[in-house]
């Protein structure tokens, strides 16, 4: 389990304002950052990385101390395992594929792994091609799979997909599900797009001015119940039938909203609503 209890001062667009943030994580939880920009999101990931350090607190792995301000305790990124992706994907323009993968191995690592992840991110075909020849979804799938190579403690996602078409985005989240399901690794993404949080994640914690201000699934804090006599357009995320009702999660702004629709009903909605 991971404990992290930490503060810092940082400084917002309204000026200055105090991170605090407590939170526990389980060894497979998947959980979302969510809140406006500015509110400490990514400084929670540069910390848990070892790439910031908290004005105080500590963070704990199991019962080993990453960090404690009373302690002196203050681990590298190295000594800390954590896996790191940004939406910038870092790759070495100069290696192939799997030289990518390759590099990332700890020494004396068993290398059946690299065969492995270049199978299930569906890269063993461009193994030795050169990022430059790959495709912006290619390149964000090498990123994330060179982030498994170590297994390592916790893999820290920082809006690794905006710069993404949603097609693309759609695929990315495919793979992340199916690396996080092989490797049952706790994962921590920030992002703003609302369809990351709810396909993803199975815990989300609202950050806003360096607080919580809300935390549980999905369902617990988006979902909202439509008017039926209102008129919106949005994107349908999901439709699922329960005794003859359809319901259907719809992407309206930054908001997500259930609508239940009937048999007799769903027969007026247009072909262009149904995809």
């Amino acid at each position: 389990m991971f404990e992290i209890k930490l503060k810092k001062r940082l400084s917002g667009t309204g000026g200055d304002f105090d991170l605090n943030l407590n939170l526990s994580i389980v060894e497979d939880d998947f959980i979302s950052l969510f809140g406006p920009s500015g509110s400490g999101k990514t400084t929670v990931l540069r910390c848990i990385a070892g790439l910031t350090d908290p004005d105080e607190g500590f963070i704990k792995f199991g019962n080993k101390v990453w960090f404690d301000s009373v302690k002196k305790i203050n681990l590298t990124p190295q000594e800390r395992n954590v896996g790191l992706v940004f939406q910038e994907y870092a790759l070495f323009p100069h290696f192939t594929v799997r030289e990518n993968l390759e590099y990332a191995l700890d020494k004396g690592q068993d290398r059946k792994i690299i065969d492995e992840l270049l199978y299930i991110s569906d890269l063993k075909e461009l193994s030795d091609s050169k990022p430059q020849r790959l495709s912006g979804g290619q390149k964000q799938r090498l990123a994330l799979a060179r982030a498994f190579v170590r297994k390592p403690s916790i893999l820290l996602l920082d809006e690794p997909m905006c710069a993404l078409d949603r097609s693309t985005r759609r695929k990315i989240q495919i793979e992340i599900l199916k690396l996080y399901k092989r490797y049952n690794i706790p994962i921590i993404i920030v992002s703003h797009d609302m369809t990351d949080v709810f396909k993803l994640a199975q815990k989300t914690v609202m950050l806003e001015n360096g607080k919580i201000m809300n935390s549980g699934t999905f369902s617990e804090m988006f979902n909202k119940e439509s008017d039926r006599k209102s008129e919106f357009v949005g994107e349908i995320i999901s439709v699922q039938k329960n005794n003859g009702i359809y319901i259907f999660t719809i992407l309206v702004n930054e908001n997500l909203i259930k609508l239940s629709v009937s048999d007799n009903e769903i027969e007026n909605i247009n072909t262009s609503q149904k995809s």
